[in-house]
């Protein structure tokens, strides 16, 4: 560098750029006479000799050159680009100042990695990764806007960082399908986010239910029974069953629906499915009441049985307590009879009716 008395002659400034961009390289100068300017690289190759291009290299472009500043642009700026540029005049003496040129790494979207499949009462570990960032990335995961907390580290690669946060949770079938997310930030970012979602996938035994078409079934209807079946991975396979018996002969099997056509009370019984996975077993059953068809048959009703219970336990309550008023009231009037009876007086004298 030039001593502080020379460093009024070539003043030249530092310069930060994200890997990519556009870095601008500028060399003040004073009290200039025409003499010759030369621009270097970290690497003391001439860029610019004067206004004349001395290094083949068309990522750098001569933008300024008057009495007062030379001024230079970089473009697609690498990370071998860093370092300090000569700004020199040659006069009697030879002035210079260095622009140091920083290279910034900004981080590209991380990586979510799982260690091994996630099953229902056990736990997930995921590992975020920026395998390349300057300065080193800061991660950070957060699922349903709650941020949950890993543990970090970093391996440092010639200039670049590799970071690395894991973390660790239980997970219950609820969580299937639940979204988590990791954001990377670093400076070179200025202030905008990096971020990949990951969604989980937890493996849970199955669930079957049996859903008919309709309640009431008579001789001559067709029945549909469909097996609706949840699992994490999904049962490929439904088998059908009847208890203590075989499925009617015309009953047909698609999978998950089992319709049996001309319903007749041949056809009464216990229907179930069934379906399984690496992790367990689900069945449900369907009692299967078919009715002639002049029988009139009350449809279930959907009223909660708490309802029907409170209104059963008021008419009880009722119902003893006109008990009681009676009994008190013969109690009574048969007191008042024998009273009188054995005072001679007829028995309506001062009684009270009931």
């Amino acid at each position: 560098c030039s001593s502080p008395g020379l460093a009024q002659e070539v003043q030249a400034e530092n310069v930060t750029v994200a890997e990519g961009g556009v870095a601008e390289i500028n060399c003040r100068l004073h009290q200039y006479d025409g003499s010759i300017v030369v621009i270097q690289n970290p690497s003391r190759q001439t860029l610019f000799f004067n206004g004349t291009r001395a290094l083949k290299d068309e990522r750098f472009q001569l933008v300024e050159f008057t009495q007062r500043q030379v001024r230079i642009q970089l473009s697609d700026v690498r990370l071998e680009d860093e370092g300090g540029y000569f700004c020199q005049l040659y006069t009697e003496d030879t002035h210079h100042q260095i622009a140091t040129l920083t290279v910034l790494v900004p981080p590209d979207n991380p990586i979510v990695e799982v260690k091994e499949q996630a099953v229902e009462g056990g736990e997930v570990e995921l590992t975020c990764i920026v395998p390349r960032s300057r300065p080193p990335a800061s991660l950070r995961w957060s699922r349903d806007r709650r941020e949950l907390k890993g543990v970090s580290s970093q391996e440092q690669l010639g200039k670049v960082f590799a970071v690395r946060n894991a973390v660790r949770f239980h997970v219950e079938r609820k969580d299937h399908g639940a979204i988590v997310t990791c954001e990377a930030t670093n400076t070179a970012l200025r202030g905008q986010r990096k971020q990949t979602q990951y969604q989980l996938d937890v493996q849970y035994s199955p669930v079957a239910r049996i859903h008919p078409s309709q309640s009431i079934h008579r001789e001559g209807d067709t029945l549909v029974l469909t097996c609706a079946v949840n699992g994490n991975p999904r049962p490929t396979k439904i088998q059908w069953s009847r208890a203590n018996d075989s499925l009617p002969e015309r009953a047909r099997v698609e999978g998950e629906v089992l319709t049996i056509p001309a319903l007749s009370l041949l056809d009464n019984g216990t229907y179930a499915c069934q379906a399984a996975n690496k992790h367990g077993r689900a069945s449900d059953q369907y009692v299967l009441v078919v009715y002639d068809p002049g029988a009139i048959v009350e449809a279930q009703t959907s009223v909660p049985y708490a309802i029907v219970g409170g209104i059963l336990a008021l008419l009880v309550f009722l119902v003893i307590c006109v008990l009681i008023v009676m009994v008190w009231c013969s109690i009574r009037q048969k007191g008042s009879y024998l009273t009188h009876e054995a005072s001679g007086l007829p028995s309506w004298v001062g009684s009270w009716p009931c």
